[in-house]
């Protein structure tokens, strides 16, 4: 199983993004490549069921359009520019021809509502048909990741978790708390059996990390005082603002 990057080779979190790089762009990818650091990444849906990269539920923050990323076509996405520069929304399959395998990948599945799991991951599995490089999939989602570890059980995947959930990332949800403290506890990794988990850094250690004993990895870190810390508990760091040692 490809896995060596996941303990080796600190994570640019979505790209290596700065002020005049923004994160989910081909500038930041490129950095990231330049640098010799791997890429974390988000994919999602569009309207017109076309894979892209980006990483909020909402547009505005990155574009200044008050619309969920899911409600545009492709076409209309690409018109959009990322943080006032000219960048754009990047395509899934733009992200993976500009890529090609210089450095690995970890893809995070955003969790996109009202969507049947295994179209969704099926899709995600076909567009990485053939792509040489090494990657690792990983998602807040367990389904989304059994999904993927039945399509290509020669890939790391991987489970996200956090200790601060709020009734905002679930979209309101009246069943937040109980989501939360799935995603805080891990519940499903008896059953779904993830080869590495992705873990809030301030929130190690937790139970939950603690009783895991395969590949652990710490987003997001932003500083050599955070990375220090977060090595104490994983092997692995996903990072942005400073830049580690390889």
């Amino acid at each position: 199983m490809q896995n060596s990057f996941l303990t080796k080779t600190p994570i640019a979190h979505r790209g290596l993004h700065d002020a005049n790089r923004p994160e989910n762009s081909f500038a930041a990818f490129q950095a990231a490549i330049e640098k010799g650091y791997a890429i974390e990444t988000d994919v999602r849906i569009s309207k017109d069921h076309r894979l892209i990269i980006f990483h909020d539920d909402s547009l505005l923050r990155m574009t200044g359009l008050n619309q969920a990323a899911e409600n545009l076509t492709a076409n209309e996405l690409s018109m959009l520019r990322l943080g006032g520069s000219r960048e754009k929304i990047p395509l899934f399959s733009e992200f993976l021809e500009a890529v090609g395998g210089k450095t690995p990948l970890l893809i995070e599945i955003k969790n996109v509502p009202n969507i049947d799991t295994k179209e969704f991951i099926a899709q995600i599995s076909n567009a990485l048909e053939g792509y040489s490089g090494e990657y690792a999939v990983q998602s807040f989602v367990p389904f989304y990741v059994q999904e993927m570890k039945k399509r290509r059980p020669d890939v790391p995947c991987g489970i996200l978790g956090t200790a601060q959930s709020s009734k905002e990332d679930f979209n309101g949800s009246p069943l937040w708390r109980i989501k939360a403290r799935v995603i805080k506890n891990m519940s499903f990794n008896k059953r779904i059996k993830p080869d590495f988990i992705s873990y809030h850094a301030p929130d190690y250690p937790q139970k939950s990390t603690e009783k895991f004993k395969g590949i652990k990895l710490a987003w997001t870190v932003r500083s050599v005082t955070e990375e220090k810390a977060a090595r104490n508990f994983a092997d692995n760091i996903i990072f942005e603002n400073y830049l580690p040692k390889r």
